[in-house]
């Protein structure tokens, strides 16, 4: 492949030997050390290829056997940019996509995002710009290490992060903490403020493994929502066992409850079926619109702009890309629009409890994926005069709680000047 390379940039020709002596020519030019490839016989002649240079060594070889040479074919970059030599633009043209080529490589044109279910691309993106770090921005001022510890610092339940550049896009990776308790956005900011975990709905306690703060409840409870589990307010006590002040803490623990939930889902009798409309009077009535994207520049061809009330919008698009990881600033696609009118139709009592059973099933996976456990289901279908329902409840096994800020409580005013303090409580130094 190299040598095809080498000898396409210095340029050869393809020659054609005639006369009786042409076996004597091939010898002599063996004796000279020329070299020649492709040799074959073509019409009582041999057609092989020749460098250049070696070409204009033939003249006494030629004379002395007797022999002619014609010429077939040049190839190599030496012809084809004589043969354009006046073409000045065409070069100038393709010097400057080089030049663009190379400075695009320069840049990111990509943010690919992967591992994120609770955020979207979107929300991530939006971050990220804020952080300017976006589309369009050079390669050299890409600071993986720094996107890391912006992404974990900005979002507590982002576990993991790994940020990376690959030709010319950026490629993030995060993992997300699907047991996590959500905080909230005031909790825990304050240092010299408590905060609690409690139940945000009403459950009986499974299993809970504290790391921080003291612990309010036990296994097999029965809590309310709004209950608290996890108090951040460790009592100081004195030799006396009495409560001199607290320390404040924010509260950390993994909680699992046994909660029922109620589900619900009904299905119609009645749907409507769109039947869409391709041509009318032999005519083709689906609108199309292209567009093509430069960076923020955007050029429409079309419209998808029609006369009916009902239509279908569809959009294909595809960012131009030279390579696996080399992604240009351009993309281009097809907007369609589709009339359609819709036909009142009737599910059967057998489609009904398809589509509740498929919708239900759904929702089991949903929870699954989120890391809830399954324990009983009771769930039936109800038919109506207007529609199905399915209805009842799911008992599971999942996290529960959420942090707020605690409401402190006061020491009494006897207690306070007592001296010889000891803490009782989980301060998280001891599981």
């Amino acid at each position: 492949m190299i040598l095809k390379v080498i000898r396409y940039i210095k340029g050869y020709l393809r020659i054609r030997i005639t006369g009786y002596s042409t076996e004597r020519f091939l010898n002599a030019c063996r004796h000279k050390g020329i070299f020649l490839w492709g040799l074959r016989p073509v019409s009582g002649a041999y057609e092989m290829n020749i460098t250049v240079k070696e070409f204009r060594q033939l003249k006494p070889m030629i004379r002395k056997t007797g022999t002619k040479v014609l010429i077939v074919k040049r190839t190599g970059l030496p012809f084809f940019l004589h043969k354009y030599r006046k073409r000045k633009l065409f070069f100038g043209g393709a010097c400057l996509c080089l030049l663009m080529i190379f400075a695009m490589s320069r840049m990111i044109w990509g943010i690919d995002i992967s591992g994120n279910t609770t955020y979207t691309d979107e929300a991530l993106l939006n971050y990220l710009e804020s952080r300017n770090v976006k589309n369009g921005m050079a390669r050299a001022d890409v600071d993986c290490a720094r996107i890391v510890k912006d992404i974990r610092k900005e979002y507590n339940d982002i576990i993991w992060v790994s940020a990376s550049v690959r030709g010319t896009k950026l490629y993030i990776q995060v993992k997300e903490n699907e047991d996590s308790i959500p905080v909230e956005e005031h909790a825990g900011q304050d240092n010299n403020k408590a905060v609690d975990i409690v139940a945000d709905q009403d459950c009986v306690i499974s299993d809970i493994v504290v790391r921080k703060g003291v612990v309010m409840v036990k296994k097999g409870d029965q809590v309310k929502k709004g209950d608290v589990l996890i108090s951040g307010q460790v009592p100081v006590n004195n030799d006396a066992k009495e409560v001199t002040g607290y320390q404040y803490h924010e509260s950390d623990a993994d909680i699992l409850g046994t909660v029922v939930l109620p589900y619900e889902d009904e299905c119609s009798h009645v749907y409507e079926e769109k039947k869409k409309l391709k041509q009318e009077k032999g005519r083709d009535i689906c609108k199309e619109e292209y567009f093509v994207t430069i960076g923020r520049m955007r050029f429409t061809f079309g419209s998808i702009q029609n006369k009916y009330k009902h239509f279908e919008a569809h959009a294909s698009l595809k960012q131009l890309r030279l390579f696996e990881n080399f992604d240009l600033p351009v993309t281009f696609g097809v907007r369609t629009a589709t009339p359609y009118y819709a036909v009142r139709k009737t599910y059967t009592k057998q489609e009904e409890r398809e589509i509740l059973s498929a919708n239900f099933y759904r929702c089991l996976e949903e929870l699954e994926k989120k890391g809830v456990e399954i324990l009983e289901n009771d769930v039936k279908i109800y038919t109506g005069q207007d529609s199905s329902r399915a209805k009842g409840t799911l008992t599971v096994l999942m996290p529960v709680g959420e942090k707020k800020p605690s409401e402190l409580l006061e020491v009494p005013e006897s207690q306070e000047e007592v001296q010889g303090e000891t803490v009782d409580g989980n301060d998280g130094s001891n599981h």
